[in-house]
């Protein structure tokens, strides 16, 4: 990793579940990311706020709820009215696959179901955000 990426971790939504976001903030944390954990029931706008007041360079969503098609492009589009559109974008949860392209269009950059290993979410994450600094210096 280049530098230690700050990550938002988030769970928008009434899904009262965090086990599985708790579980990965740390996994980012003891793989050397800095990461803000927002807690539960963060509304599309006070995800996108702490990803401005955190200068977050990823944000990552999880949802149990159902609600993903409905949150996360609502969070995406709020990242990118505040100017930040080069924020990293990440769902993990209980996606089903078909609606995981539609994620991947709205501007979800990866879409990590159960089962994921928790160590190549983090080199994803390192991989992905590394590419992008590189690219931005060129």
């Amino acid at each position: 990793m280049k530098r230690p990426y700050r990550v938002v971790v988030a769970k928008p939504g009434l899904d009262g579940h965090d086990r599985g976001a708790k579980v990965i903030a740390r996994a980012l944390r003891d793989a050397g990311f800095e990461v803000i954990y927002t807690g539960l029931h963060q509304t599309p706008e006070q995800v996108v706020q702490a990803a401005v007041q955190e200068d977050a360079d990823a944000v990552g969503l999880s949802l149990l709820s159902g609600a993903h098609l409905t949150l996360v492009p609502r969070v995406v589009e709020g990242l990118r009215a505040a100017g930040l559109d080069d924020v990293l974008v990440m769902v993990g949860g209980i996606i089903p696959e078909a609606d995981i392209a539609v994620l991947k269009e709205a501007g979800v950059a990866e879409v990590f179901t159960p089962g994921s290993s928790l160590p190549a979410i983090g080199t994803w994450l390192a991989e992905t955000l590394d590419a992008r600094e590189e690219g931005a210096g060129s």
